[in-house]
């Protein structure tokens, strides 16, 4: 039952994670696009790919924070999650951001072990 107990505080725990940094972001989505694209000024990424991610990115995190905080589709959340971490990799990768990377791979271990766990879900939406 522990681990049960330990697995939906990770759930939730990175659900509010996404669903909040979706929410600040919508509530300003011009300024953190425009931010974004800024900030990869001196990645060779087309700058309107750039545009497009940061302007989509804060509308993925929302949904997968609410997907994850209600356990709803939580395999397709964690899925969903983890591949905007690969996401977030790579373009740090392309600006040289090693300190973000950093933070992004202990992101992409609390997935793995949403996905490898995944049945340890409970007290969610998905529970049969």
């Amino acid at each position: 039952m522990n681990t049960k107990i330990a697995y939906f505080f990770l759930r939730l725990s990175m659900g509010i994670n996404f669903f909040g940094h979706g929410l600040v972001r919508l509530a300003k989505l011009q300024d953190f696009a425009d931010g974004m694209v800024k900030g990869f000024e001196k990645s060779w990424l087309p700058e309107f790919f750039v545009q497009v991610f940061s302007t989509a990115l804060p509308f993925l995190e929302f949904s997968i924070g609410l997907l994850l905080i209600i356990g709803f589709k939580t395999r397709i959340a964690a899925m969903a999650g983890a591949s905007l971490i690969i996401l977030f990799l790579f373009g740090s990768s392309t600006v040289e951001n090693w300190e973000a990377m950093g933070i992004q791979m202990i992101y992409a271990g609390l997935f793995y072990i949403l996905i490898s766990r995944i049945d340890d879900n409970y007290l969610s939406l998905d529970k049969k």
